[in-house]
């Protein structure tokens, strides 16, 4: 094994990739190698299972007011660094400094709502129809809980999935996205000095992911993947969990529709269909992807749409007043080009923006302006795939019937909004649309106490809520005999 301290986590202990093995960490606006850290394998995912299989019995067994008292002081040492957190996470993955420092701050809620929902998570009674049988249930956690996030929002989705696991009583595998790994670092750093006992919280950084996933799949001790990102990657994941009967959560792609009705408030519509699309870059899972406009108010609405759109500031997230930050990487940029390019040859046009930035050094990153298509179609791969770039569609509808049917015409069902005052259209929407979240007048849909997750190609399993920590329990059923008094 090299000498080099490393930045792999394993039962309590940081050390370096046994082969020697770095990958670079590079800031997406300037292309800057922000460091390198080390690059585990089959060697060290084997070994952090170990760890964690060793530490599950404890952990597992530990009053829930203990495993509470960690994460709430894990929760506390993340909100004391917000600042640091929040540069970090510019750095890392681009996004604008606003956006990083909500991204610190929702991280900080979902720690504190896991460490306070365990407290209420208990098995019940029933009554039975014999009167000497007593039945009742308990929970217990499934086991070790190998946890995958992706680059997007590398912090929030990993607390989201961290904190109901580690309340459950699970220990965990980390395996952040190889371009943001630091984040993730830097909380298991916290985490280790918050009272978490060796071997419970366990972290691969990777740019082998096949390899390091493909041993925890294979390995019958983990008995949970939690894993958010593309639906493609999360369909091999739930295909190769099988062979050993895993627990799956699975947080994948979405297709979010946002329905303006007559009657919307359209400030309102504008700016939050604006907020949701061109949130990091539009690299999220959850935001507007296409506007569906009743055909009353759709030339207004376009109109305001490509004011607010063609004023969205782009540049480097550590600049205050940046809206928008750079795409990824070069693969991301291209993936937006083909949308674009596919959409114009079928007859689409561009209201605003559509071209590539090219910025003063030293921001030398993959930036793109935010654009607005007009003249869509099904048959375009922007209305059927995912284009994770600053790209919006608008078109329109006749009736609250065809509004229904545009929205759910697309595989993916992980987010949707309505913008109308009508209280009986919001409830038949709510009931008829087919997505896991639906937000009204609103795009803020993600919160600690509220369920998240997908429907159909979107995903399986539920995330925050009750439901969120039920993902990291198994429930036991007892029946007992009571003689009865003569």
């Amino acid at each position: 094994m090299s000498e080099r301290a490393g930045e792999i986590f394993i039962g309590g202990e940081w050390r370096a990739a046994a082969d020697g093995g770095t990958l670079a960490v590079r800031d997406p606006a300037t292309l800057e190698m922000l460091g390198e850290v080390s690059d585990g394998g089959a060697t060290e995912a084997g070994a952090a299972v170990d760890a964690a299989v060793k530490a599950f019995p404890s952990w597992a067994e530990s009053p829930a007011d203990r495993r509470a008292a960690a994460l709430f002081r894990l929760a506390e040492k993340l909100e004391h660094e917000s600042t640091r957190f929040q540069l970090l996470l510019v750095r890392e993955s681009g996004k604008p400094a606003r956006e990083a420092m909500g991204e610190v701050a929702s991280s900080v809620a979902f720690l504190r709502w896991n460490a306070e929902e365990i407290r209420r998570t208990h098995g019940r009674t029933m009554g039975s129809a014999f009167r000497d049988l007593r039945l009742w249930t308990i929970r217990q956690p499934v086991g070790v809980a190998a946890i995958i996030t992706p680059w997007n929002y590398p912090l929030n989705t990993l607390c989201r999935k961290l904190g109901p696991a580690l309340a459950a009583g699970c220990t965990v595998l980390l395996k952040p996205a190889p371009e943001t790994p630091l984040s993730t670092i830097e909380l298991a750093r916290l985490a280790s000095a918050s009272g978490f006992p060796r071997g419970v919280i366990n972290l691969v950084p990777t740019s082998r992911a096949a390899e390091v996933a493909g041993c925890w799949l294979a390995d019958r001790r983990v008995r949970k993947i939690a894993f958010t990102g593309s639906t493609k990657v999360g369909k091999s994941l739930f295909r190769d969990a099988a062979a050993t009967l895993k627990r799956v959560s699975l947080e994948l792609g979405g297709h979010a529709p946002a329905i303006v009705f007559e009657d919307a408030d359209l400030d309102l519509a504008v700016e939050s269909i604006v907020a949701s699309r061109f949130r990091h870059a539009g690299q999220t899972c959850i935001c507007v992807q296409r506007v569906i406009a009743a055909e009353s108010i759709k030339a207004d609405l376009t109109s305001r749409l490509v004011e607010r759109i063609a004023r969205l500031r782009v540049g480097n997230g550590t600049d205050p007043e940046v809206e928008v930050g750079p795409l990824i990487h070069e693969g991301a940029l291209q993936r937006v080009r083909d949308h674009l390019d596919d959409a114009v040859a079928q007859g689409a046009r561009i209201l605003t923006g559509g071209q590539q930035l090219h910025l003063a050094p030293p921001n030398l990153g993959t930036f793109f302006e935010p654009t607005l298509l007009d003249g869509v179609n099904q048959q375009m791969r922007v209305m059927s795939e995912e284009t994770f770039g600053p790209v919006l569609t608008i078109g329109h509808f006749q009736t609250e019937e065809e509004a229904i049917q545009l929205a759910n015409a697309t595989d993916y069902g992980l987010a949707a909004y309505i913008f109308t005052k009508d209280a009986a259209r919001i409830h038949r929407l709510v009931e008829w649309l087919h997505f896991g979240s639906i937000g009204i007048n609103d795009t803020r849909i993600i919160h600690p106490a509220l369920p998240f997750g997908g429907i159909g190609e979107s995903g399986i399993g539920r995330e925050n809520g009750a439901e969120g920590i039920n993902e990291y329990l198994e429930t036991k059923a007892a029946v007992l005999r009571v003689p009865t008094i003569s």
